[in-house]
């Protein structure tokens, strides 16, 4: 591997109090995300719209976080991180701000784009890990970041049902730019002072994120197995909302959202399977992780008029992508060490890719061929992975 003036910090560790902070405040800014899923109807009537043009908040933040990701990631390989993640934190806790402000719905519009487009601290972060970590540590390291991703996403919605319920659907924005806003002041004092590094004008900077891919084999390897596992995350949980809200279970939105909790369990998995990266396992863990996937989905094929067993598969797809997840990223981040943000960003930017091809594919085969043909096109997308895995296995051991 080659090494960057960032190697230096590898020495020193990374230290289990910075790596929580990480991981909370990594948490918080996905989470910033997905505030308004749970809340369309009440933002709706709030704000004179019908609930299926409030659906346009959730696409906005969306496109305006994988604008952050593509725009704003890569410069973590340049500038001084501890000045950029407090500085895009704050920019992020005052689109939270204008958020609970919005007169209109226009307004809000904008204002969750400026939060989509500055809530990527996670992204900045975890390739800031990689820079401080031991090389026997990174994948833990990774891993517990990664975790607090995952915990971020799933209990935002739990939080944003609650507070809105209590003091309306303005409160959350307000209590999540005070909490990004403290996060932000730990983080200033918390990061390590870097060395210089060479600038990169900012074109040559992002073009390079191309460049980068093109010259690692494994990358590329990587990079279409995590597309692939994410694409089959986001299908399954799609096709699972159809499923559970038609007969015989007919679950109302609330009920659905419990079911989602089951999904702890990947970030706590995630959290595991760093080690296995540590451990110099990392290919393996990724071929048993992609093979309990596919377990998974056969269950939940044959298995899906009851829900204990639709339950046990999602726990174990959870487990499975989501560690997935973390050997691939941990992989990425041991490849070229000047440049781990802007592999982040290609990992990112192609887990997104492969998120809305899972999305579509699920909105599309439950209509031909209800959720026999949802399992059936995850399934198939599992077997590209490990197709992929097992004739390409001997590339990912560098």
């Amino acid at each position: 591997m080659s090494s960057s003036p960032t190697e230096h910090t590898e020495t020193t560790g990374m230290p289990q109090a910075l790596t929580l902070l990480f991981a909370v405040s990594g948490g918080a800014a996905v989470g910033n995300l997905y505030w308004a899923q749970p809340l369309l109807s009440d933002i709706a009537g709030s704000l004179g719209v019908s609930v299926g043009t409030a659906g346009m908040l959730i696409t906005v933040t969306q496109i305006g976080y994988a604008l952050g990701i593509l725009l704003v990631v890569p410069l973590g390989d340049t500038m001084n991180r501890r000045r950029l993640i407090p500085a895009v934190m704050i920019c992020s806790a005052a689109a939270l701000v204008a958020c609970a402000l919005a007169p209109s719905f226009a307004t809000l519009l904008a204002a969750l784009a400026a939060v989509g487009l500055t809530t990527i601290a996670g992204q900045l972060l975890t390739p800031l890990a990689g820079d401080l970590a031991k090389p026997e540590q990174r994948g833990r390291v990774v891993g517990t970041i990664v975790s607090g991703l995952i915990t971020g996403i799933l209990l935002s919605r739990t939080i944003s049902g609650f507070l809105a319920h209590a003091f309306g659907w303005r409160a959350i924005y307000i209590a999540a730019a005070l909490f990004i806003l403290l996060l932000a002041a730990l983080l200033s004092k918390a990061l390590p002072t870097e060395r210089p590094r060479p600038t990169v004008p900012y074109g040559k900077l992002l073009l390079s994120v191309f460049t980068v891919v093109h010259a690692h084999r494994p990358v590329q390897i990587t990079l279409i197995i995590g597309a692939c596992a994410f694409a089959v995350f986001t299908l399954f949980w799609t096709g699972l909302t159809f499923l559970l809200s038609s007969p015989p279970f007919s679950y109302s939105v609330s009920q659905i959202g419990l079911v989602g909790l089951v999904g702890l369990a990947g970030a706590l998995a995630a959290r595991r399977a760093g080690s296995l990266h540590d451990r110099g396992l990392s290919v393996q863990g990724t071929g048993a992780a992609l093979a309990l996937g596919l377990t998974s989905l056969l269950i939940a094929g044959f298995n899906s008029t009851h829900i204990i067993p639709v339950l046990v598969a999602v726990l174990l797809l959870d487990v499975a992508i989501q560690a997935t997840n973390v050997l691939n990223q941990s992989r990425l981040l041991s490849i070229d060490p000047a440049s781990r943000s802007r592999l982040n960003t290609a990992f990112v930017a192609c887990n997104f890719i492969g998120g809305a091809i899972g999305s579509l594919m699920a909105s599309v085969l439950w209509q031909q061929g209800g959720w026999v043909a949802v399992v059936a096109g995850g399934s198939g997308l599992i077997v590209l992975a490990l197709t992929v895995w097992l004739t390409q296995r001997k590339s990912l051991e560098f």
